[in-house]
């Protein structure tokens, strides 16, 4: 029985796909001279509606992006998806990074720049169009991203909300 668990946990993990969105040198300043860490940020998704991002730091680059991975697969969250595209329109926020997250019909394909893009595909969204304001910082731009994305609302949850049937939403 115990060998079925970890069988289901490989595969669980398996399911995952992981893309690197930075990973950034960082130097300390100190008495003895400077000290190297490495910052790895990292996107995670299941291209079925989960998506997490996370961040990790360490003195190898590879111990940093598995720190990153880990704690993705911690902070990951559902993602509203109607058909191939989002229930509506949405703007996300973080830090001075905005992104506009705008439907697109069947075909469209997903337009968006390289870090949101990450978080998009691994979401699961194939039809999308995207425009990114203010800030251009990779990993403020990706935050942004995932905070429109779970703000999405389908027209079941708002009903649910008002006490209404979806049909009069």
């Amino acid at each position: 029985m115990a060998k079925r668990e970890e069988f289901n946990k490989v595969r669980k993990e398996d399911e995952l796909e992981r893309r690197l969105v930075s990973v950034r040198r960082v130097v300390k300043v100190v008495k003895g001279g400077r000290t190297l860490n490495f910052s790895a940020t990292m996107v995670v998704g299941d291209k079925k509606g989960r998506v997490g991002i996370g961040s990790g730091k360490a003195s190898q680059t590879s111990v940093a992006v598995e720190k990153a991975f880990q704690s993705a697969k911690k902070n990951m969250q559902y993602v509203n998806i109607v058909g191939s595209t989002i229930p509506h329109e949405v703007e996300g926020k973080f830090a001075t990074s905005t992104i506009l997250l705008l439907p697109a019909k069947e075909g469209t394909g997903v337009i968006a720049g390289g870090a949101v893009r990450a978080v998009i595909d691994l979401a699961g969204i194939k039809d999308i169009v995207t425009k990114s304001y203010g800030g251009r910082n990779k990993i403020n731009t990706v935050k942004a991203t995932l905070n429109g994305l779970t703000s999405l609302r389908t027209r079941e949850q708002v009903a649910a909300l008002r006490g209404l049937k979806p049909e009069e939403v």
